[in-house]
């Protein structure tokens, strides 16, 4: 309503959810008409015609889309929005679905009968991969259609490629191709616009997220029952939660595809997924665990980037198992749960947790994206612009937690105490259970805060010695 001082979200709010608490806005005595919620609503939000939809991929997330906009069917009415899903593209229209087509939509195989169709407004790609789908997206976006993706890998690998399309389509239009894509990490939570948006005034100065659910899955069973990391990843296989080939996850490839996105809406810097350093979780052992809970804590694998102060002008970001204290969110969230901690100037810390994948968190994050669209309030992909002198670096600083195996000897924490201090390594402290096999036995050191470089060099150093057995093992504390 012109005139009215109250912002549209909270009018459009009031109006859909009416008097159900006994609560009614100030400036009315009663419910209002359909006519009148929707003449509060503001122009934006009404579809004066059918919004048409071509949905590229039927599977699981494409299905979950078609059953969450046909069960929110009233809803939308009542927000006077007319969605109609046109098409839906598979790769075999042969194949039975778990889900009912909706009144009016054709299934079909060929591709262009999506992307040529001039009565499609918005083309949601939820078939995944880099190669057709990518042909998708842009082919979507130059002919002036709306985009809707969950493609991580994708927006990942071609992030620059995609926002310089966008820019060069949207030059000379007067209403600009929107292009939605909060899906693409963390599933179901709404953090990427959060970022397109909430944080906009304020400065995020650290960004530590559990952005891989299936690393969080078998690292919790390992803490909680005592798995091996071999059953636990045999569990998250038959659970689902692990691909048949678990790499891009238990390495911490997938979680670094996912961090550079969040980099680029948090910091406003393009940085590159190689010069993201990532360790997976493969060396963890029930001994860290063990070890982690005698110092209040556990065992995560994080996605981490940070400024080295407030205001800095260098920013760092690893994968990395990490040493959380107990008294940190993060070190709570358990399961295939997702979370993300973000410390910023004026909101201090702020945690967002849901689940980051399944069928329904990720169509629903798409289906939010769709709602921007049609009613105009889809934000701009990436509107913060880094400052001209923010530099990345592919080196960080932290306290450390370092795992060392030995032989038991004479002199070995003297040996230790050399190696740390020939590179500048302060001792925070030395924890040791009972030697029950002197020759195989392992201790714990953690450090203060120091260069990641002091400290994989003091290990090459320690691994040297005729009293260390094997490869040690390090990970960054929270």
């Amino acid at each position: 309503r012109r005139g009215s001082s109250m912002p549209t979200r909270l009018l459009s709010l009031l109006c859909c959810f009416g008097s159900a608490n006994g609560w009614m806005p100030a400036m009315t005595k009663r419910p209002l008409p359909p006519s009148r919620r929707l003449a509060l609503l503001g122009a934006s939000a009404v579809s004066s015609a059918p919004y048409r939809l071509g949905i590229v991929g039927g599977g699981t997330v494409g299905g979950g889309i078609v059953q969450i906009l046909s069960a929110q069917a009233l809803q939308l009415e009542a927000l006077g929005l007319d969605i109609q899903i046109a098409k839906i593209c598979v790769r075999d229209k042969s194949k039975k679905r778990d889900f009912d087509l909706p009144p009016g939509c054709e299934l079909v195989e060929d591709i262009e009968l999506v992307l040529g169709d001039d009565a499609i407004d918005l083309v949601v790609e939820v078939m995944g991969g880099t190669g057709l789908a990518k042909d998708v997206v842009t082919r979507a976006i130059e002919s002036g259609k709306h985009v809707v993706t969950a493609n991580k890998a994708l927006i990942a690998q071609d992030l620059p490629e995609l926002q310089a399309l966008l820019d060069r389509v949207n030059a000379d239009r007067g209403s600009p191709v929107r292009f939605g894509f909060e899906a693409a990490v963390c599933g179901g939570i709404p953090i990427i616009h959060a970022l397109q948006r909430d944080f906009l005034a304020d400065d995020v100065t650290q960004l530590s997220g559990i952005i891989n659910g299936c690393t969080n899955y078998i690292l919790s069973n390992m803490e909680l029952s005592g798995m091996t990391y071999g059953d636990a990843l045999k569990q998250a296989s038959q659970l689902g939660y692990a691909e048949a080939d678990p790499t891009l996850d238990v390495m911490g490839l997938d979680a670094r595809s996912k961090l550079r996105i969040l980099i680029k809406l948090a910091f406003g810097i393009d940085v590159t997924e190689n010069e993201i350093p990532a360790r997976g979780i493969t060396e963890v052992t029930a001994t860290d665990f063990e070890y982690a809970r005698l110092q209040g804590g556990t065992v995560k694998l994080l996605g981490v980037a940070k400024l080295d102060q407030p205001g800095g002008k260098r920013i760092s970001a690893f994968v990395s198992p990490v040493f959380v204290p107990a008294a940190n969110t993060l070190a709570s969230i358990n399961g295939a749960t997702n979370a993300v901690q973000i410390t910023s100037q004026s909101m201090v810390s702020s945690v967002f947790v849901g689940q980051g994948a399944g069928r329904f968190p990720t169509a629903n994050s798409c289906v939010s994206d769709i709602l921007d669209v049609v009613q105009g309030t889809c934000a701009t992909p990436f509107p913060r612009a880094a400052p001209a002198d923010l530099q990345f670096v592919n080196s960080f600083e932290s306290a450390f937690y370092v795992r060392i195996r030995f032989r038991d000897g004479v002199g070995i924490i003297e040996s230790l105490g050399s190696i740390f201090g020939e590179f500048g390594i302060s001792i925070y402290s030395v924890l040791q259970n009972p030697i029950k096999n002197r020759n195989d036995a392992q201790f714990v050191v953690t450090t203060d805060p120091v260069d990641v470089s002091c400290i994989k060099k003091a290990c090459v150093a320690i691994e040297a010695t005729d009293w260390c057995l094997g490869d040690t093992f390090f990970m960054p504390v929270l």
